[in-house]
């Protein structure tokens, strides 16, 4: 739920579809994205520069605390594919937002490719944290 009327990290949840099914993350505990760009400065020599912006997909990252092995199973299935000769087939995320007015914002990453950037540091008297990247070809409103 928003606080004063500013969103909060709490205002966020995620759903990962694979083309298995639900990829089921349950301690997410950040989330960043960003739109990719591909910048283009044409320079007339009789006017002031062009600058073009072409959108080149989005990236991001998320991090997790690990409460199981679905990002290790998952990721030794991609790896097994991979050697066997199975191309591999792109996923969604769905970002679900809690408005600080108590509407509801939804956004899909979709052509997304996921990359398991740690798979965690094992540590006494510590949880082990995990970290996936992605890059997404589009993300789109849905309501």
């Amino acid at each position: 739920m928003p606080i004063n009327g500013l969103s909060v990290g709490r205002d966020i949840s995620l759903d990962i579809i694979t083309p298995q099914g639900p990829l089921r993350l349950n301690k997410i505990t950040k989330f960043t994205s960003k739109p990719e760009m591909v910048d283009e400065k044409i320079k007339p020599i009789n006017a002031a520069p062009i600058h073009l912006r072409f959108p080149d997909g989005w990236s991001g990252s998320l991090e997790i605390e690990r409460d199981s092995d679905t990002l290790d199973r998952y990721f030794a299935q991609i790896e097994d594919n991979y050697f066997v000769g199975l191309s591999e087939t792109a996923c969604t995320i769905t970002e679900t937002i809690i408005e600080p007015r108590d509407a509801i914002s939804q956004y899909r990453y979709e052509g997304v490719l996921l990359k398991l950037e740690d798979a965690g540091e094992w540590e006494d008297a510590k949880s082990v944290k995990q970290k996936v990247s992605f890059v997404a070809s589009r993300r789109k409103k849905v309501f």
